[in-house]
C-alpha cells in the first residue's frame, strides 16, 4: 500500500506556452512554471495539477479534467463568450445546441484544450465531486 496524504495527476501537451495561454487566460487558472520546462495549474492552496510537454503528444480519448461549477448554463456562456467551442455529441450522450449534456445525471459540457485533450464544465448537488 501507497502510505500518503497527498497525490496529484498530470497530462502531456504538444505545446506548453499555447497550454499556458488557455489555462491561464482563458480558464482563468493560477499557472506556474515547474521544474524541467512543466507547468503547474493550481487547483487550491494544496492541489496542483502537473502539464507536461510531449513532442510525440496524442490527446486522450477521454476527459482529462472536470470543473465542478454552480451553474453550467452561466459557465458554458462565460466561455464560449472567451472563444471556447464545446463538442457536440449525439448518440447516448447528445448534447444540446450549447454543447450540455442533459440526459440524466449530472449537467456536463465537454471542450477541449489547445492539445486536444478533453475537459469539462460539470454542475452537480455535490459541487466537492
Amino acid at each position: 500500500m501507497i502510505l500518503t496524504n497527498k497525490a496529484f495527476s498530470g497530462f502531456s501537451v504538444n505545446d506548453i506556452k499555447k497550454a499556458k495561454s488557455f489555462y491561464q487566460d482563458k480558464l482563468g487558472m493560477e499557472v506556474t512554471d515547474g521544474p524541467m520546462g512543466v507547468m503547474e495549474l493550481h487547483i487550491n492552496k494544496d492541489s496542483k495539477i502537473l502539464v507536461y510537454p510531449k513532442p510525440t503528444h496524442s490527446p486522450a480519448s477521454y476527459t482529462v479534467l472536470n470543473f465542478p461549477v454552480d451553474n453550467i448554463d452561466q459557465a458554458v456562456d462565460e466561455l464560449s463568450s472567451k472563444g471556447i467551442r464545446f463538442i457536440q455529441y449525439g448518440g447516448e450522450i447528445e448534447t444540446d445546441e450549447k454543447g450540455i449534456f442533459r440526459g440524466g445525471g449530472p449537467l456536463i459540457a465537454w471542450f477541449e484544450d489547445p492539445a486536444g485533450n478533453i475537459l469539462s464544465v460539470i454542475e452537480s448537488p455535490e459541487r466537492g465531486m
